[in-house]
């Protein structure tokens, strides 16, 4: 198991009392949470493989407490780690044993809906689907759409640069996000971007998306809206053979056309959410595809026809076009409701996520299939082929000694097989804990270097969700070693210290 904050990351020792007194000063005491079963909610995120209680919690309702807050917090040197909806798969939100967990919970609201300019200002704690919602009376809506939407929160999306299945046309979130603002830990306010073409100044949007929580505290996010396309319409493909359909995956970009959403599942996945939702898949397939196109009518219709003959020629033995919104619905409700689906049938599993170049998806596929013959764990896939990003999910049982630990070590097995085929560890759930040491595998240490100077430009004694996602030069020549030591070099390129 990755070791959880080693000690090098455990550098800091306030006195808790003290550290309540001072919060107690700017908060009320139902804002200020201390006690153990207060903190248990908190103790992990999405990852529940990994659990740690913070020192305290708090709850703040304005911008001025939060700035309040990380003052304190830098005058003490105390960690904070910035939390969302919860819903990050890599740990991204784990607590800080000697930290403060600040949740950003109670910063719900849209602060501007703009439908000219097809903007919406929200605040970070605003949940994905609810910024669509709410543009739907002007036939608008916002993009990304991680399977988790119905819960996740937009300052979170920004934190992991989540994506979902309509990437692939319409990008992630760092491609749909205008401005932000940012207050650092020693209590600066920065706006990065803005509502014009060209904003002022150093392009620094991109870099706080994806960057877990490590460079600031967002306090309001403006996205860009979109317009409903025409016509929307939705194939299903299923193939008798997985490399087959990853085959057709690359064919179809190949051939220039970029769907809405291109979206794969193995046999396992079609049937556990066959089961759960109902949606008319084919339980004898070995995977299926979704693929969904928009536009005007034309060219709906002619990519759909093209794909299609596409499809068959590279082995699909069904092509299904939707007949009308409610069977378009089912395809992708059971797509959106993998995840859960599969947790029905095992006691646990662990969500990985990586993404590859399109071209190597079925040899991918395979030497998956092999790695999971070789630890004796199922690993059930489904993901945004569109994109290359994958999301195998390894079924286990945390009741077993040891076998979170087996999990653990094939998850970075299937990581360290992304990189080496030229692709990265992670598409859109971020590294925090549970990757930072496949980040040793991807990045030699001149640039982990220069990811440690990023973060130190923003926050320079190291306070802000320490300890994840950059892993220090130490942590990557022990890994090194360990790989070595084990015959796993999994790559050429793996740093050595």
């Amino acid at each position: 198991m990755v070791q959880i904050y080693r000690d090098e990351d455990c550098r800091f020792d306030v006195e808790r009392e003290r550290l309540i007194q001072r919060l107690g000063e700017v908060l009320a005491t139902d804002d200020l949470l201390v006690e153990h079963e207060q903190l248990r909610p908190y103790e992990c995120d999405g990852l529940s493989g990994y659990r740690v209680l913070p020192k305290v919690a708090v709850i703040p309702h304005t911008v001025d407490q939060v700035h309040q807050i990380l003052a304190i917090c830098h005058d003490l040197e105390v960690p904070v780690v910035t939390r969302g909806a919860g819903t990050s798969l890599s740990a991204g939100s784990l607590p800080h044993p000697q930290g403060v967990l600040l949740s950003m919970a109670r910063f719900n609201r849209i602060l501007e809906l703009d439908p000219e300019r097809r903007l919406a200002k929200v605040e970070p704690g605003v949940r994905n689907l609810a910024v669509s919602e709410a543009a739907a009376p002007h036939g608008l809506y916002y993009a990304p759409d991680p399977s988790s939407q119905i819960a996740c929160s937009i300052g979170g999306n920004v934190a992991e640069n989540a994506g979902g299945v309509h990437c692939l046309k319409y990008g992630l979130t760092v491609h749909n996000v205008v401005a932000a603002t940012l207050i650092t830990i020693d209590g600066e306010t920065i706006t990065l971007g803005g509502e014009s073409l060209d904003a002022p100044g150093l392009d620094l949007l991109a870099a706080i998306h994806g960057s877990e929580g490590m460079l600031g505290v967002i306090t309001d996010i403006t996205v860009k809206l979109l317009p409903h396309p025409p016509v929307r319409s939705v194939l299903l493909a299923s193939f008798n053979d997985v490399e087959r359909a990853g085959t057709a995956v690359a064919a179809i970009i190949a051939a220039g056309i970029i769907p809405a959403g291109l979206e794969m599942m193995d046999g396992p996945a079609i049937q556990a959410a066959e089961d759960f939702v109902h949606a008319g898949y084919p339980t004898d397939a070995e995977a299926i595809l979704i693929g969904e196109f928009d536009g005007n009518a034309g060219e709906v219709a002619d990519q759909v026809e093209e794909v299609s003959t596409l499809l068959e020629r590279h082995g699909a033995i069904e092509v299904r076009v939707a007949r009308d919104d409610a069977e378009k619905a089912r395809f992708w409700a059971g797509r959106k409701a993998a995840f859960p689906a599969v947790g029905r049938i095992s006691p646990d599993y662990y969500c990985m996520d990586g993404t590859i170049p399109r071209k190597h998806l079925a040899h991918v596929l395979q030497r998956m299939r092999e790695l999971s013959g070789e630890y004796g764990l199922p690993v059930v896939n489904v993901f945004h082929a569109g994109d290359g990003n994958l999301h195998p999910l390894v079924l286990y049982d945390g009741n077993v000694p040891g076998e979170f630990e087996r999990t653990e070590e094939l998850g970075g097995r299937i990581l360290e097989l992304c990189v080496e085929v030229g692709g990265t560890v992670t598409g859109e759930h971020g590294v925090g804990m549970e990757k930072i040491n496949q980040m040793c595998v991807q990045f030699p240490a001149a640039e982990i270097e220069q990811f440690h100077a990023l973060k130190a430009a923003f926050d320079p004694k190291g306070l802000l969700n320490p300890g994840k996602a950059i892993p220090t030069l130490n942590r990557c020549a022990e890994f090194g070693a360990m790989h070595v030591h084990h015959g796993q070099l999994p790559h050429p390129e793996i740093p050595r210290f």
